[in-house]
């Protein structure tokens, strides 16, 4: 059974930070790696940040330097620490485990909003 439960997201100012959470169930997390993706109204999905169940660390080049992905093997769960927050990073957050690179489950879940605005 695919669980995929993010939370953390809210309001924030410019320059703020947030941290997200995705508790995912065993299975899930015991894949080839954990990712956060974002959806902004009106555009596609987008690959935010993976992290490999052997420890590596991957980030799109819009988020480096101000995001940090982590993940507890031991309570399954998933953490995008979010600095420096700025308005285009206003979207729908989603966790979804990689059966292999890039290829994700078909199961989603619900997502969180974060909203960067003054």
């Amino acid at each position: 059974q695919v669980q995929l439960v993010e939370s953390g997201g809210g309001l924030v100012q410019p320059g703020g930070s947030l941290r997200l959470s995705c508790v995912a169930s065993r299975s899930v997390f015991r894949l080839y790696a954990m990712a956060w993706y974002r959806q902004a109204p009106g555009k596609q999905r987008e690959l935010v940040a993976v992290a490999t169940s052997g420890g590596s660390t991957n980030y799109a080049n819009s988020v480096k330097g101000r995001f940090t992905i982590s993940r507890d093997n031991v309570k399954n769960t998933l953490y995008l620490q979010m600095n420096s927050l700025k308005p285009e990073d206003t979207a729908v957050y989603y966790c979804n485990g990689h059966v292999r690179p890039g290829v994700t489950l078909e199961s989603w879940g619900q997502g969180t909003q974060v909203t960067v605005s003054s």
